[in-house]
């Protein structure tokens, strides 16, 4: 059975809870991401997304240099940890309609997966499966 580790993005890019949100507008335009991880005292504390910058910021004609991160971050976010299996993952996803999932090891940052991951393991999956089926078919 396949476990989060086995897909998880490790390297995750994450943001202090005291900048703004023209910060971590900058860094998600720069690194071409949707999504940063907020820490605090080297713990996760929060996530912040494209969406809540353009509802909570944009919409609301708030002005991004002057508004912390801490204002407008999600608080709640869901998580599992590495050695959680994919089906879990995916149904915790569905089931809180999330589009990314933190992962924790013993409280502190690991990982994230994302719906793009999750994509690119079943495309994997589908096409192993495929050629498996065609290499039984020959046989035959």
């Amino acid at each position: 059975m396949t476990q989060v580790r086995d897909i998880m993005e490790k390297n995750v890019i994450t943001i202090e809870h005291d900048k703004t949100v023209l910060d971590a507008s900058n860094i998600l335009k720069e690194k071409e991401i949707s999504f940063l991880v907020i820490m605090q005292d080297g713990k996760p504390s929060g996530v912040v997304s494209e969406r809540d910058i353009v509802r909570k910021i944009t919409a609301e004609d708030k002005l991004a240099s002057q508004v912390k991160l801490e204002e407008i971050m999600s608080k709640k976010f869901k998580w599992v940890e590495p050695d959680t299996a994919i089906e879990d993952v995916v149904q915790k996803m569905l089931n809180n309609n999330i589009r990314r999932m933190i992962i924790l090891h013993d409280g502190n940052l690991a990982g994230v997966i994302t719906q793009t991951n999750l994509t690119e393991f079943l495309r994997s999956k589908i096409l192993i499966n495929g050629t498996i089926e065609n290499i039984e078919t020959e046989k035959n």
